[in-house]
C-alpha cells in the first residue's frame, strides 16, 4: 500500500464510505506479512517510494507466485527480477495479469497505471549490443518507478565517434546509466563530458582477462571523472532505483 492508497483509504472513513473496523484491517498488514517462508515489506513503498521488489533468482516458482499474490492485494505495483523463462511459464498459471519481458528476464504487474516521479529524463547508455540485458533492467526499473526514460545503445569507446554524435542528447539528460562490460571505459568518457550524475553498471561480458566483470568494475571504481558512481556487476536493478531516486530530487 503506497501514501496514495492510505490516503484514499482516510478520505474514505473521514467520509463515512469506509467504516473504521475495514480501515483497521487493512492497516493491520501495513507493515509486513508473514508468508512462513518470506516476510512480504508492505511498508516499503511508504517509506522508499516503490513496493518491495521480488528478486526471482534463488526462489521456487510457487514461492514468488506467493509473493506477488500478496504484493497485487495491496494494489501496488509488482516487479520481478532475474527470471527466467521457465519460472515465468509456471508464474502465468498463478498470478493473473503478470507481463514478462525477455530483454531484462523480468515480469511486472502495474496496478492502473503508474504515477509519473521522475523531474527530468533518465538516458541509459550501453557500450555493445551484449550489455543491453543489464541496460534493459535499469531501463525496466526506472520506468516502473515513474521516470522518463530514454535509451542510446551500442556507442561504446571502440567506437567513439557514435557517442558523440549524440552529445545534446547527454547534456539534456538529469541522470546518466551507462553500462559497459571489457575495460570498463565508458562510464568515464561520458562522465568527462556532462555535469550530471553518472552511475556505472559493470558487466560480466568479455573474455578471460575480462574475471566475468571484475575488469570493468575496478576500471569504474578507479575513474579519473569526477561524478561515476558504481554500482555491482551485471546491476541494472540497483542502477534504475539509484537513477530514479536521484531523479525525483
Amino acid at each position: 500500500m503506497d501514501a496514495q492508497l492510505i490516503l484514499e483509504l482516510l478520505e474514505g472513513v473521514r467520509q463515512g464510505r469506509v467504516s473504521v473496523r475495514h480501515a483497521l484491517k487493512r492497516l493491520r498488514l501495513l507493515p509486513f506479512e508473514d508468508l512462513g517462508f518470506a516476510k512480504v515489506d508492505h511498508h516499503r513503498a511508504l517509506r522508499q517510494g516503490f513496493p518491495e521488489v521480488i528478486l526471482g533468482e534463488g526462489k521456487a516458482a510457487e514461492e514468488i507466485a506467493a509473493i506477488a499474490r500478496s504484493i497485487k492485494r495491496r494494489r501496488v505495483n509488482v516487479l520481478i527480477t532475474r527470471l527466467s523463462p521457465e519460472k515465468m511459464s509456471v508464474l502465468r498459471k498463478k498470478v493473473a495479469g503478470l507481463r514478462y519481458h525477455p530483454g531484462p528476464r523480468a515480469a511486472t504487474w502495474v496496478a492502473g497505471r503508474i504515477r509519473p516521479a521522475g523531474r527530468g529524463t533518465i538516458l541509459v547508455i550501453c557500450a555493445g549490443t551484449s550489455d543491453i540485458p543489464v541496460a534493459e533492467e535499469s531501463v525496466l526499473t526506472a520506468t516502473m518507478m515513474g521516470n522518463n526514460v530514454e535509451r542510446l545503445y551500442d556507442v561504446g569507446v571502440a567506437g567513439i565517434h557514435r557517442l558523440l554524435e549524440n552529445t545534446e542528447r547527454l547534456f539534456s539528460a538529469s541522470v546518466l546509466i551507462v553500462v559497459a562490460g571489457m575495460e570498463g571505459a565508458l562510464p568515464s568518457v561520458v562522465a568527462g563530458l556532462i555535469d550530471k550524475p553518472v552511475i556505472a553498471v559493470p558487466t560480466s561480458v568479455g573474455y578471460g582477462a575480462s574475471f566475468h566483470g571484475i575488469s570493468a568494475l575496478l576500471g569504474m571504481l578507479n575513474s579519473c571523472a569526477a561524478g561515476v558512481t558504481v554500482v555491482n556487476i551485471d546491476n541494472g536493478f540497483g542502477a534504475g532505483f539509484a537513477a530514479s531516486l536521484i531523479n525525483r530530487v
